[in-house]
């Protein structure tokens, strides 16, 4: 008996390690198939109101990555959407009776998407500035509700609405209200600023890249420097508008999902005035975080703005029911990152507009390289923390997960997915080296936005 309830929780494990290795590849281009749409229509904008030059050429190269990078969300979307199939068919049951409406919806957000793009890919220089600014916003707006569509069968796994299981069966079905369960509009908002800030500080990565390689070159260094500003100036907006959204965020899961908030600050004992634990990680034996900072009172009022708020700790909970305890560190590292890329975003404005220094030192630089990367890993630590600190339910307090896995053995799918996945990266980056050493910036500066 005992071994074969390890056997279950290995297999569970397995199955969730598979799709987590396909939504952690996926997300790295679906929040940049968001984020890059607003910063082409961005510098769209600028290129009419300004007539400059460099904006139309960066809106067309960076256009050209955003295509490339959709045709990888395409295929890597339609196998976790396979694998959703494959591996919870439990889940998927109620899915498809509750929760289809936003898989059906998306198919048109998509159409809008790919419409539009190809209109502006393949006809930009031949229409109207208006429809040019006119097909990169439907464009940005299919990209948008596409992943909120999307993401909201999470928020009904975390906030399920609109059904109810009665001996087993599934009743009282009303797929509006399951569409618009308590936690659509917080992940909405949540889900398409962060992607936002994401492709913003991926481009700002780029752009200090190649400022600090072709500094001896000053009309690339100029695009580029243009390239940095307006990145860092998006990236900076919508990182502090994200840091609002997790506020709600955070609330919302005090009244919803009470030992998400708890395992994610390591509280064990329900108390207002709680104290907010910074860094550190949480042991279970001794129930406390270890080495963090405490700040005291701050987690009440973070939950719900009065210092003497009750937060519910983790001892009001069975323990089997615990979320695992890591998504301490997991919360911590999504708002580090975020706290930093605003502070870079900060310090990158008051150097260049406010104390009206002409170039950046090169260890700051270096820190806008960083913020690419930083802004994508923030992405990951945030879809794992929401998953993970759900579990173990699929559905929350409705189904566990070990309930909807499937029986069928998955060590083969994991090596043939994750070599997949390899191939397609290498082809990505080889896809987009080839075609920028084809179409040199230079020439692009040369040919006006031809390039």
């Amino acid at each position: 008996m005992v071994e074969k309830e390890r056997n279950d929780v290995d297999h569970v494990l397995t199955a969730r390690s598979l799709f987590g290795t396909t939504m952690g590849f996926h997300i790295i281009y679906a929040t940049l198939g968001v984020g890059l749409p607003l910063m082409v229509l961005f510098a769209e904008l600028l290129y009419q109101k300004t007539k400059d030059r460099d904006y139309a050429v960066m809106a067309n190269r960076w256009t050209r990555t955003m295509a490339v990078l959709l045709g990888v969300a395409i295929p890597t979307g339609t196998i976790a959407g396979v694998q959703l199939t494959l591996l919870w068919p439990g889940f998927m049951e109620v899915i498809g009776k509750v929760m289809a409406l936003p898989f059906q919806i998306e198919i048109y957000a998509f159409f809008v998407e790919a419409l539009f793009m190809s209109i502006y890919v393949y006809a930009a220089d031949r229409i109207s500035p208006g429809m040019r600014i006119l097909s990169v916003t439907m464009v940005a707006l299919g990209a948008a509700a596409s992943a909120i569509l999307i993401t909201n069968v999470h928020a009904f796994q975390g906030t399920p609405a609109g059904f109810r299981i009665e001996n087993g069966e599934i009743v009282d079905v009303n797929p509006w209200a399951a569409f618009f369960n308590p936690s659509f509009f917080v992940t909405a908002t949540h889900v398409v600023l962060s992607a936002f800030m994401t492709g913003a500080f991926a481009i700002a990565s780029v752009a200090a890249f190649k400022m600090m390689r072709e500094r001896a070159k000053q009309r690339v260094y100029q695009l580029h420097k243009k390239a940095l500003m307006l990145s860092l100036a998006v990236g900076g907006i919508f990182s502090l508008l994200t840091a609002f959204n997790g506020h709600a965020a955070a609330q919302h899961l005090h009244h919803y999902q009470p030992e998400k908030l708890a395992a994610a600050e390591g509280l064990f004992e329900t108390q207002a005035y709680a104290p907010l634990a910074v860094g550190g990680f949480t042991d279970r034996e001794t129930k406390e975080v270890k080495f963090a900072l405490h700040i005291p009172w701050a987690l009440s009022f973070l939950a719900g703005n009065s210092f003497d708020t009750v937060v519910v700790g983790l001892d009001e909970f069975p323990e089997e029911e615990w979320p695992p305890l890591f998504v301490h560190t997991l919360f911590n590292g999504m708002v580090g990152i975020g706290s930093l890329l605003i502070l870079l975003s900060m310090i990158g404005f008051a150097w260049n507009k406010i104390w009206k220094k002409p170039h950046f030192p090169r260890w700051l630089m270096w820190l806008f390289v960083a913020t690419g990367p930083l802004a994508i890993l923030g992405i990951e630590f945030g879809w794992i923390f929401a998953c993970t600190g759900r579990q173990p339910w699929v559905i929350y307090r409705t189904l566990k997960t070990g309930e909807v896995v499937t029986t069928t053995p998955l060590g083969t799918l994991f090596i043939l997915f994750a070599l997949v996945y390899v191939l397609l990266t290498i082809a990505v980056v080889a896809v987009l080296l080839y075609y920028f050493r084809r179409h040199p910036l230079e020439d692009a500066l040369k040919d006006g936005a031809k390039a």
